[in-house]
């Protein structure tokens, strides 16, 4: 069976993008403070050469990259990413990728993992992305999960199995929260791994519902 998770580099306000992003500034103002660590070490990563981080986040970085075979993502994420050039979110590791969105774009840009628009949902998504890891053979068994909007969607939904955080010593000020209005009586998250790393610190949780609250 497939775990659904997410990974997102945050600043220490809540921030995953600074103030104004959009697509000719995706990260927003000062945003791109939150993935110096992907460049802050000699260590290159087995999936993106270009990555050169320490060797602590090359090796945790990986490990989950390792096991991502599919991607849910919000359309805004998509949109503000021009859907990566049709390249895919993870170019190293193409995978199928799909879009919660009210209607479908056109026209739609070529990828080796393949796009899909999901209109009816994050359950839907989730069942489409969990079928497609199980019939790809890769052994992938993770649903990775990418932008604020899709994991909380996610959450509300009682749908995502682990959040990792990326906490980088930044204060951003503003911009893209991840964690908001969600319901604190319904969700809780027990921390099952630390790695501190040179301007990062990689904190993993596995994520609880109260189906009574």
């Amino acid at each position: 069976m497939s775990r659904i998770a997410t990974a997102l580099s945050v600043s220490l306000d809540g921030y995953i993008a600074g103030p104004q992003d959009g697509p000719g500034q995706p990260l927003g103002a000062g945003g791109r403070a939150l993935f110096a660590w992907y460049s802050g070490g000699d260590t290159p990563s087995r999936f993106y050469p270009d990555f050169r981080m320490s060797e602590q986040s090359a090796a945790f970085f990986d490990a989950g990259a390792a096991e991502v075979g599919a991607v849910i993502t919000g359309r805004r994420t998509y949109d503000i990413a021009g859907g990566w050039g049709g390249k895919g979110p993870l170019p190293g590791v193409p995978v199928p990728v799909f879009v919660l969105t009210h209607k479908a774009p056109e026209p739609v840009p070529e990828n080796e993992g393949g796009y899909t628009f999901v209109t009816d949902g994050v359950e839907s998504a989730v069942a489409d992305a969990g079928a497609a890891i199980g019939a790809d053979g890769t052994g992938r068994d993770v649903v990775g999960v990418m932008g604020a909007g899709a994991v909380r969607a996610c959450l509300r939904a009682g749908l995502l199995d682990e959040l990792t955080l990326h906490l980088v010593p930044v204060v951003l000020g503003g911009g893209v929260r991840l964690l908001d209005h969600l319901d604190p009586a319904r969700i809780s998250f027990d921390c099952i791994g630390v790695v501190d790393a040179p301007g990062v610190t990689h904190l993993s949780y596995r994520v609880s519902y109260d189906t009574t609250a």
